[in-house]
């Protein structure tokens, strides 16, 4: 078992639900909130002494909006969690936050706090498709936030750009791309919208959907754009500047240890999966018991592995789960090589930018 591990705190609090959203979230539950923090607090007080001699490495304040939680609240946590767990000198920090729920006083007392990398969901820098997405926050909000993060000495800012939205263009990715570049963002995450089913647009899809086709081109123009901007990817949908790619996120991606806490939360620890039901009433009541959910094992790591540009090491991959490809999987790789989906050198598959659009169908072939 690693002796380092990261740590998931669900804010499942917004001030609204939008549109385009699948994750556990609760809009207009403002009540609760005092009632959630006591037990968090139980639940982060229960399991430090399973953690002793352990360090925590990263803390992640995930939602949700935990900046519409509000930062006296994170602030406690944050003081809870150093003086219970052992944390890292140089852990990284991190709260998402939505621009329209911060100001620089709530962004200055976080930093104080610790808090050394934050995250904001802008989306989008055209007010028109923040409407259309159920967005709570305006362009001009989010470059009020960047400049209070860095007036109060944030360097590790990361900013989120949605792609292939309702009739969009390549002139709207890159006025979101100049607004949060001139932010001071050092890691971006640029993604597609996906239509969930249990959302609002999965329920009345919006007009102006690219095609699949188009989404792919606007995918692959964001990551030359980027990659030119000085954003190297280093993961599906995630671009920074060289040594500010996300710590949390890649213990995910290298099957590391994290424990996640709050209701929706997943964790593994020792290659044991469990997680928390998307209840937090349960929660509430301290009724939440963790879900065990199997083990991490040799196609987790290849699946997540393949999500990173540094790719799949062979050697490893044997080393850890007494895995190697057969001759037909060698066969389909170099297929996937000759067709511009990946490298290989022997040693080392990686998926390009085209092979990760298509990344679940070499899955389907791979597994």
């Amino acid at each position: 078992m690693a002796t380092t591990y990261g740590v998931y705190i669900h804010i499942p609090f917004c001030k609204s639900k939008c549109d385009y959203c699948d994750f556990y979230s609760l809009a207009g539950r403002e009540e609760e909130m005092d009632h959630y923090q006591k037990a968090l607090i139980a639940q982060l007080r229960s399991f430090a002494p399973r953690l002793k001699g352990r360090v925590a490495d990263t803390i992640y304040f995930g939602g949700g909006t935990p900046s519409y939680y509000g930062e006296k609240r994170l602030r406690e946590l944050l003081v809870l969690i150093q003086r219970v767990f052992t944390v890292s000198r140089q852990a990284e920090i991190t709260v998402e936050c939505n621009p329209d729920s911060v100001d620089w006083r709530s962004i200055a007392r976080l930093r104080r706090a610790g808090v050394n990398r934050i995250s904001f969901g802008v989306q989008s820098a055209r007010d028109t498709q923040l409407r259309t997405l159920g967005r709570p926050h305006s362009a001009k909000q989010a470059r009020a936030a960047f400049a209070a993060a860095r007036h109060a000495g944030f360097e590790n800012i990361s900013g989120d750009i949605m792609l292939a939205l309702p009739h969009y263009t390549q002139a709207e990715f890159d006025e979101t791309l100049e607004l949060i570049e001139k932010g001071g963002a050092t890691h971006i995450s640029a993604y597609l919208l996906k239509i969930e089913p249990d959302s609002a647009f999965g329920k009345h899809p919006p007009e102006g959907l690219p095609t699949s086709d188009e989404a792919a081109d606007f995918y692959l123009y964001a990551v030359e754009q980027l990659e030119h901007h000085g954003y190297r990817q280093y993961e599906i949908s995630n671009f920074a500047k060289p040594g500010y790619e996300g710590r949390h996120n890649l213990i995910y991606w290298d099957c590391g240890d994290y424990l996640g806490l709050g209701p929706a939360a997943h964790s593994c620890m020792g290659g044991k999966r469990f997680c928390y039901a998307p209840d937090t009433a349960a929660f509430l009541q301290d009724a939440a018991a963790p879900i065990m959910d199997g083990n991490c094992g040799a196609e987790d790591y290849l699946i997540l592995q393949l999500r990173l540009r540094k790719g799949l090491d062979l050697e490893a991959y044997k080393a850890l789960y007494g895995k190697q490809f057969s001759t037909a999987q060698l066969a389909f790789v170099q297929n996937c090589v000759r067709a511009g989906y990946a490298t290989f050198d022997g040693r080392i598959l990686a998926l390009t930018p085209a092979g990760l659009i298509v990344q679940n169908s070499i899955l389907a072939q791979l597994l």
